[in-house]
Order: C-alpha cells, then structure tokens, then sequence
C-alpha cells in the first residue's frame, strides 16, 4: 500500500521525486521563473505557497519549517527578507503563474513556465459597479413583477367580460326571433280574419 506517499509519481521513485521538487522549489525562489513540464509545475506550487505562508509569519518556528523543506538557509533568508519588505502583503493565495509553452519536441511532454506574482493585487472597478448594479436591479424586479402582476389581472378581466359580451348577444338574437315569430303569428291572424270575413260577405 501507498501509504505516505501522495500526489505524482512524475516517473521516478519516492526519493528522486523528493528531491527533485526541492531542487525546482529552490530553483524558482532563486531566479523568480523555471521553464519546466506541466505536471512538476502543478506539483511542487502547494510548496511554495506553504514556504511563502511561513515567511509571512515570520517566527522562527515557521523559519526553520522553511529551512527543513528547501535545505538552503540562503535562499530562506532572502525569501523572508523579501516577504518582511512587503511582498505579497496584499495577496491572500495564489503566489504563482503557469504560462503554457506548448509540448516539447521529442516526447511531446507540456512545457510550462512558472513565475512568481510579484505584482501588486489590482482592485478591479467591476467589483464596486456590482453592489450598485444589484441595487438597481432589486429596485427593476418589483417594478416588473408589478407590470407582470397587472397584466394577468388585465387577461382576466377581459376573459371574464367575453361571456357576458357573448351572452348579450345571445339574449338580443333570441328576442328579435321572437319578435319574428310574433309577426308572424299576427300576420298569419290578420289573412284568417281577412278571410273569415270574405266568407261573411259571399254569404
């Protein structure tokens, strides 16, 4: 079982992989960038973010944590030097940069190149636009929600209002069949008293 022995094999054994990303780790710390294969660049940046992180507490307990995981008192000294004068003050994480190059003639492993951020965090001004943005936007919705409101309130309306146009016209189109079979009625009344009276005279 593996037990202890987590993350990439990166093609090696236990102590080549070991040693190999110390040598990578110091590598970047001394020259702030490595051209390397994509999978040690993934690989050894959970490393560095720790060993910067213990530069930003700045104990000895951290220094020496330091000392322990690179093996060069050097390049910890400058690195908690650096991290003392203010760098990555403002930077919560993500101490690191992977650049795609493309993959490597031969194998066609991917290149990368690893940095260090060394600039300034930029506030970005979309961050300070959303709150009013939102703002505005919870202010639209009960507006539309309103318009939205009234318009079924206006269908129903209508639709309550067509039967009782149609039974209208319903009621208006039997009285004038009525009114038809009246006249009818009384004029078929009037030619047999018409008659009834013709008789009379011939009589």
């Amino acid at each position: 079982m593996r037990h202890n022995y987590k993350g990439r094999k990166l093609g090696t054994d236990f102590s080549h992989t070991k040693a190999m990303k110390k040598s990578l780790v110091n590598a970047l710390f001394l020259n702030d960038r490595i051209k390397t294969v994509e999978s040690r660049a993934k690989e050894i940046r959970p490393d560095v973010d720790k060993i910067i992180t213990w530069a930003k507490k700045g104990d000895l307990h951290s220094r020496r944590l330091a000392i322990a995981a690179t093996g060069d008192k050097e390049i910890v000294r400058e690195i908690f030097e650096k991290v003392a004068q203010g760098m990555f003050a403002d930077r919560q994480g993500g101490y690191t940069r992977i650049m795609k190059l493309g993959n490597r003639k031969g194998d066609n492993a991917p290149m990368v190149i690893m940095e260090l951020v060394t600039e300034p965090v930029a506030k970005k001004a979309k961050d300070e636009e959303k709150p009013a943005a939102k703002k505005a936007a919870k202010k639209a919705t009960p507006k539309k929600v309103e318009a939205a409101d009234e318009t079924p309130a206006e269908e129903k309306a209508a639709e309550a209002e067509e039967p009782k146009v149609e039974a209208e016209e319903a009621r208006e189109a039997e009285a004038q069949v009525e009114e038809a079979d009246k006249a009818e009625e009384a004029a078929a009344e009037d030619a047999e008293a018409a008659k009834a009276e013709e008789k009379d005279k011939a009589e």
